[in-house]
């Protein structure tokens, strides 16, 4: 399920990339880690019925609550 929702937003407009990982020290947890052209691109993201979908089919498997976290990051191109 994790990887069919990974490789569906791969091809979502402004995705630039997205993955899914396992904890090493939990194996129960997943971490996805996602990079999208801008916050527009994000919003249209979670916006896809499939994504709510998504999210809504994980939450009864989840032992604790989850977490989303987003940061706004720039790139430098040189030190």
């Amino acid at each position: 399920m994790s990887l069919e929702h990974v490789h569906r937003s791969r091809n979502e407009p402004g995705c630039i990339s997205h993955a899914v990982h396992v904890d090493c020290e939990n194996p129960l947890r997943l971490v996805f880690v996602e990079q999208w052209a801008d916050r527009a691109a994000l919003l249209a993201h979670f916006a896809v019925p499939a994504s709510r979908d998504f999210v809504r089919a994980l939450q009864p498997l989840a032992a604790t609550a989850t977490t989303l976290e987003i940061y706004d990051a720039a790139r430098l191109e040189k030190l």
